[in-house]
């Protein structure tokens, strides 16, 4: 598989490329946001090790750019140890962050993990989840609302269909971060960012209060029917939706 790494630190970059290589990656590298764009779409990989501290466009610019293209998956570098700052590269879309200075070992580690996560399953085909109007398909990794394709993340994807298996149930956050994303150090309140990601596309596709916060318990999903046209999405028919990223309880 190949990983697109953007960093401008050349020590940095060249040593992430040879810890790589040596797991049997594939890599590319970017130092500028501009040039990380332009490898993005001509390698197309398989997930993109993204500084935030970048000239021409800092991360977070890159990132939006990446997202609007698809859901391959990001895991964000940066130096900063502000909270906000990687609420903010999660609440575009990044499927998890490492902050400098860190451990190149754990770097590849994380790459597995989210790989591993989002990657279409192996096992036997699993049933279509059906709730009301809305319909998840693990086989394919697809979800939609009333015939209308959800562009989700594969985080979020993984939590949709975490909800799904079992509509009405509570699942606290330590549950929904064991269940769905057992292979990170997800933070809980990186996990409500996520929730709010996936409500509002939920929302955009005329599902309205499907995911429900239980004040004090978790959150749940009920069955919604569309009460109002939605506003312009993608059909189901023809489009495909890459496998895969909430107001906080």
């Amino acid at each position: 598989m190949k990983v697109l790494i953007v960093e401008d630190v050349s020590g940095i970059a060249h040593t992430l490329d040879q810890y790589l290589r040596r797991e049997g990656f594939l890599t590319e590298l970017a130092t500028t946001g501009r040039e990380a764009l332009s490898l993005f779409h001509h390698a197309r990989p398989d997930l993109v090790l993204l500084d935030v501290m970048l000239p021409e466009l800092d991360g977070f610019e890159v990132l939006k750019a990446i997202r609007k293209d698809g859901a391959v998956p990001v895991i964000m570098l940066t130096a900063r140890t502000d909270e906000v700052d990687r609420l903010v590269g999660l609440g575009l879309g990044a499927d998890d962050y490492v902050v400098k200075p860190f451990s190149f070992r754990e770097v590849v580690a994380r790459v597995k993990a989210v790989l591993r996560r989002t990657q279409p399953p192996t096992e036997p085909a699993a049933r279509v989840l059906q709730v009301g109007s809305l319909s998840v398909d693990p086989n394919a990794a697809t979800a939609s609302f009333a015939g209308h394709l959800l562009d989700l993340t594969a985080t979020e994807f993984k939590l949709l269909s975490q909800f799904a298996s079992a509509p009405n149930r509570v699942f606290n956050r330590s549950e929904l971060i064991e269940r769905a994303l057992p292979d990170s150090d997800i933070l809980e309140r990186t996990l409500d960012s996520h929730i709010k990601n996936l409500r509002a596309k939920l929302h955009r596709c005329g599902a309205h209060d499907v995911i429900q916060t239980v004040r004090g318990l978790g959150f749940r999903l009920v069955e919604a029917q569309v009460v109002s046209r939605p506003p312009a999405v993608r059909a189901l028919a023809g489009t495909q939706v890459s496998p895969p990223m909430e107001v906080s309880a």
